[in-house]
């Protein structure tokens, strides 16, 4: 019980510490998840050991993921993704194509098992919706073409975990169960595109039958869409399937629904706050032991991936005739690696398909690329328009790419300089104070000392 309370205690910190970040953060023109990553690294099992039990934080984390996938089903317009499904899906095939080629050429020279290989290309294939649509909602490209391409190819990427897995499991020694996993996938596809086509056809909203009763009441609208929400999740769950895609499933429902603008707003700042705390245990699961004693290797390889699948989603977008504008942006967003390849490291782990060590280098290199991935982005994009801009000197464009928070720096040392200044100029008035007294109280002293050695003398000897 005191174990637990101590647990509960590091999290409110950790929590606490976050936010303070992420306002820093913001204040640096930086993305706040970054801050909120960094706190569960340096104040996580590994750091100072705040919290030394992941797994409540993990639970939360989950949650997040569903609540995110819920929002992000509402707010799709089916309508809208129909028109970039065929290209969106055309994306997310070729990421997986060029991952598994690249991952299995590296595995073959180093000589790793074929079902190592196959799960890396997997892992590195997936990019992260949570960071992704935090980035969109931070530029204000949520809506736009842009938004909506790079929201349909991470809805295709997503719905690609399921076969992955099936692929993964089939390599344990219990692969006897693919048949099954294969009609589970079967079920999870007719859902989707059944619930696609009917949303997509259908002129105008439907009313859910509990709509009159929640209308215009904010408590019972978050209340009931989260009930709907975890409902689904559970339902798809206890069918075997994912229970984001069914998150995302009542998601698509709602945003066909009268409802959709209230049950946004009324859950965003759940969703928000669960977001959160899915950063934080991004941060609690780096193994920082770990990534001390590979730095080099694991600098590598989050280098390699970001650099690779810039390159790749960029070509990619230009493939299937996207204009500069929109395929630079979205290869960007899409970066990194996302939160379901930690499911796939896991699930390939389990059945012995990853070694303990490749593991370690998987979450790894999978957290800290979420974790550089809105600074990766922000950096890239500013050194774009700065090329645009004719600046072609490395130090001039360096200069104007961060000159925002440079600013903010010398901001921030000039205001340390007062600060150090006004510390100095108190102190020196606190010393002449001290010697002041000191000096008035010195001739009193010697005032007191013949008094003192006359008393001590004693009255004269009457005998005398």
């Amino acid at each position: 019980m005191q174990e637990h309370i101590a647990d509960l205690t590091g999290i409110a910190f950790i929590t606490t510490v976050a936010v303070l970040l992420g306002f820093v953060l913001v204040r640096l023109r930086q993305p706040p998840i970054v801050g909120y990553i960094l706190s569960g690294v340096v104040l996580g099992p590994t750091g100072f050991g705040l919290v030394s039990h992941t797994d409540t934080v993990t639970l939360l984390a989950e949650l997040g993921v569903i609540m995110l996938l819920f929002l992000v089903g509402m707010e799709l317009s089916v309508r809208a993704f129909a028109r970039v499904a065929g290209l969106a899906a055309t994306v997310a095939v070729g990421q997986i194509a060029v991952a598994l080629a690249i991952t299995g050429a590296f595995g073959w020279l180093s000589g790793w098992p074929f079902s190592q290989m196959v799960v890396l290309g997997f892992i590195v294939a997936i990019s992260s919706t949570a960071v992704a649509v935090q980035m969109l909602e931070e530029v204000d490209e949520l809506r736009t073409p842009t938004g909506q391409i790079t929201i349909g190819v991470l809805i295709a990427q997503d719905i690609a975990v399921v076969p992955m897995l099936i692929v993964i499991s089939s390599f344990s020694s219990a692969g006897g169960g693919s048949a099954w996993l294969a009609l589970k996938l079967g079920l999870a596809m007719a859902l989707l595109f059944t619930l696609l086509g009917y949303l997509g056809t259908r002129p105008g909203k439907f009313r859910l039958p509990f709509t009159e009763a929640i209308r215009g009441r904010v408590d019972m609208v978050a209340l009931a869409s989260i009930a709907f929400c975890f409902g689904a999740a559970a339902l798809t769950g206890i069918l075997g399937l994912s229970a984001a895609f069914g998150a995302f499933l009542a998601g698509l429902v709602i945003a066909g629904s009268t409802l959709r603008g209230e049950a946004i707003a009324a859950t965003h700042p759940i969703q928000s706050v669960l977001v959160v705390v899915f950063f934080l245990s991004i941060g609690l699961l780096i193994d920082l032991n770990f990534v001390i004693a590979n730095l080099g290797t694991v600098i590598f390889f989050v280098i390699a991936v970001l650099a690779g699948k810039t390159v790749i989603n960029v070509a990619l977008m230009r493939l299937v005739r996207q204009p500069w504008e929109m395929a630079f942006p979205a290869g960007l967003m899409i970066a990194q690696i996302g939160e379901f390849s930690f499911v796939l490291a896991a699930t390939g782990l389990a059945n012995g398909s990853f070694s303990g060590d490749a593991y370690r280098l998987a979450i790894a290199v999978i957290a800290i690329s979420l974790l550089v991935s809105p600074l990766w982005m922000v950096s890239v994009r500013r050194f774009h328009m700065v090329a645009r801009n004719g600046i072609s000197d490395f130090r001039a464009a360096l200069a104007e790419v961060y000159a925002g928070e440079i600013e903010e720096f010398e901001r921030g040392r000039m205001a340390l300089g007062r600060l150090v200044r006004f510390v100095g100029r108190q102190s020196k008035a606190a010393w002449i104070v001290i010697r002041r007294n000191a000096r008035r109280k010195e001739p009193a002293q010697q005032a007191v000392a013949p008094e003192a050695e006359a008393g001590s003398a004693g009255p004269p000897d009457a005998s005398s």
